[in-house]
């Protein structure tokens, strides 16, 4: 066996002010042309790990280190980690923390510059990097012109140019459509093909990583080597147990077990890990097995592309999810209003004059390709970026000329970044901020009431052992639900979240749908962006498409998945289940997968 790129032995890391290392006592090596999937439940130390093999942790961010990581050889302890950047290339959780140029071929470019990389190869490096992640036709514009996921493959092409032989990823496709999950994967694809690179990757779309990782690292709640192996034997051989410890898993893998405990499948049935492969399982099963066992899913014709808002309509049970019936109990008031909203960023228009409304109860999804204008259309709806004046009402308020205090009490707001909202230096503070601010004399709650609230919201959310640490040492996942937290804590009417599940592991992202469930069922209306139209299917009363910053179509969830082309034509697909299994099937999972 040829010599390891990387070689990593009883590593433990522990943070400054955290009680236990995580990871902890750590032992693997990784090969030429392997693709290491990281596993592990939110706070299982993958995301810290990762900063460990190129020498940022120690050398950046302190921590206390125990055991080694050698790359090509050299300790990552004491080589300077712009050495070892010529070994090991890093794509962050958040690609904004690593863009600092003016251009996007500039971003590309500057790395290999400073490494003394002659011009005419950086040149050559730069082009085929931005080709590969499709940027390369943009290569004159601003990062901050991209949408997040566009600067999330930015980040990849930096990667990409250095020619490292490890390349380590963070969540690279969380904000990424299908074409550009489909871009990134083709291009670290071609990368490993020729079997002297290796990837480390931190993913949670386990459904596109299938067709890519070799092998498969998982770490326990406690940051243990729990499994290591070839994906297909880890995910196969140990399903309940990682489903136990929140570990995401295919939706293929969680609908063929689900399919098998109900009979459908023989009990000894391997389970299926892409679409493919629960096609094929499923296909032989005749319509008529199904028939009186189950209720198919709703059965609709087909609608225009262009409904529009006023066709939203209160959810009702035949206009449910096959995966998971929407409530029936919404309103059809409308707590959001928007007529002919226009948004520009400099001289450019973001939002062509979109007509909307967000009927009052329900949970409504915006989803677009990357560059549809998803994040400034919902920023616009809660007034984080102010809408032109009259064009936007949030409950009779206009966002444009309300007061912040006005504002955050009718709307609370969940940044796709959650490091972009945090203000106070503990995860206490950070929470009770908003009580504090938003109640004033006479009802101003006391310190008693306050610690009552923050600390139901603390243990809600698994982050009472973290009351007392800094904001910014949480973990990814702990991040994102902090921040939910914070615009939960004064109990809007209207709750707007910008990829809430981005960063949570299975079991965590389960909780806070089912929290926003409860909210809903108490007259909270939700409004999300997402990538993920699974989650849209079975959570989504109503969904918004946008198309090049004009609404594409709108309606009840159900009624839009019913028409295919409605999502094609905007650049998004439907999600596996929907692609793999029939109606009838699909019906199958009404209940929902543990």
């Amino acid at each position: 066996m040829r010599t390891p790129l990387l070689r990593v032995r009883n590593l433990s890391l522990t943070h400054s002010g955290a009680e236990r290392p995580s990871p902890s006592n750590v032992t693997f090596d990784v090969h030429p042309g392997e693709v290491i999937l990281l596993l592990g439940p939110s706070g299982s130390g993958k995301s810290t790990l990762t900063l460990a093999l190129n020498g940022l942790i120690p050398q950046s961010i302190p921590a206390k280190v125990t055991g080694t990581v050698d790359v090509a050889g050299r300790s990552t302890i004491d080589t300077p980690v712009a050495e070892l950047s010529t070994s090991v290339s890093m794509v962050f959780q958040d690609p904004d923390a690593q863009l600092v140029t003016g251009t996007l071929f500039d971003e590309v470019a500057f790395a290999l510059e400073n490494l003394l990389v002659p011009v005419d190869e950086v040149l050559e490096r730069a082009e085929l990097a931005l080709r590969r992640v499709g940027l390369w036709e943009r290569r004159n514009e601003n990062p901050d012109r991209l949408s997040g996921g566009g600067r999330q493959r930015l980040a990849i092409a930096c990667a990409i140019a250095t020619g490292s032989a490890l390349i380590v990823l963070d969540e690279p496709t969380a904000n990424l459509d299908p074409q550009g999950i489909d871009d990134v994967y083709d291009a670290l694809s071609d990368l490993v093909s020729v079997g002297d690179r290796a990837v480390i990757l931190v993913e949670h779309n386990l459904d596109a990583a299938m067709r890519f990782a070799t092998r498969t690292i998982v770490l326990d709640q406690q940051g243990r080597l729990a499994f290591d192996g070839p994906v297909d034997e880890i995910l196969r051989g140990n399903t309940e147990e990682l489903i136990d410890m929140g570990v995401w898993l295919p939706a293929a893998t969680l609908a063929g077990r689900t399919l098998r405990e109900r009979g459908i499948l023989p009990p000894h049935t391997p389970l299926p890990l892409t679409p493919d492969e629960l096609a094929a399982l499923t296909s032989g099963i005749p319509t008529a097995h199904l028939q009186g066992e189950i209720t198919p899913a709703g059965q609709h014709a087909e609608v225009s592309p262009d409904i529009r808002a006023s066709a939203l309509h209160p959810a009702r049970p035949e206009a449910a999810s096959a995966l998971h019936p929407a409530r029936p109990e919404a309103a059809s008031a409308s707590v959001i209003r928007a007529r002919g909203l226009k948004v520009k960023r400099g001289r450019h228009e973001i939002l062509h004059g979109i007509d909307l409304d967000i009927p009052a109860g329900s949970l409504t999804a915006i989803v677009g390709a990357n560059g549809a204008g998803k994040t400034t259309l919902i920023q616009a709806l809660a007034g984080v970026v102010p809408p032109p004046k009259r064009h936007v009402s949030i409950d009779g308020l206009d966002p444009a000329t309300a007061s912040p205090g006005d504002l955050v009490s009718r709307i609370g707001f969940v940044f796709q970044n959650p490091e972009h909202q945090f203000i106070a230096h503990t995860v206490f503070d950070e929470l009770a901020h908003g009580l504090r601010q938003a109640w004033s004399h006479p009802t101003k709650p006391s310190a008693a009431e306050i610690a009552d609230r923050v600390g139901e919201l603390l243990q809600r959310f698994g982050l009472t052992e973290k009351a007392d640490v800094h904001p910014f040492l949480l973990s990814g996942g702990e991040k994102r639900r902090l921040s939910v937290g914070t615009a939960l804590i004064t109990r809007p009417r209207v709750l707007a979240l910008d990829e809430p599940t981005f960063g949570q592991d299975r079991a965590r992202a389960a909780e806070l749908l089912h929290l926003l469930s409860e909210l809903r069922a108490e007259g909270t209306t939700i409004i999300i962006v997402t990538h993920d139209l699974q989650l849209v299917a079975e959570h989504a009363t109503h969904t918004v498409i946008l198309n090049d910053g004009r609404l594409h179509a709108s309606g009840p969830t159900a009624d839009l998945f019913a028409t295919e082309s409605l999502f094609e034509s905007a650049g998004l697909r439907l999600p596996v289940l929907h692609r793999a299994l029939s109606p009838q099937m699909r019906g199958l999972l009404t209940e929902g997968v543990r």
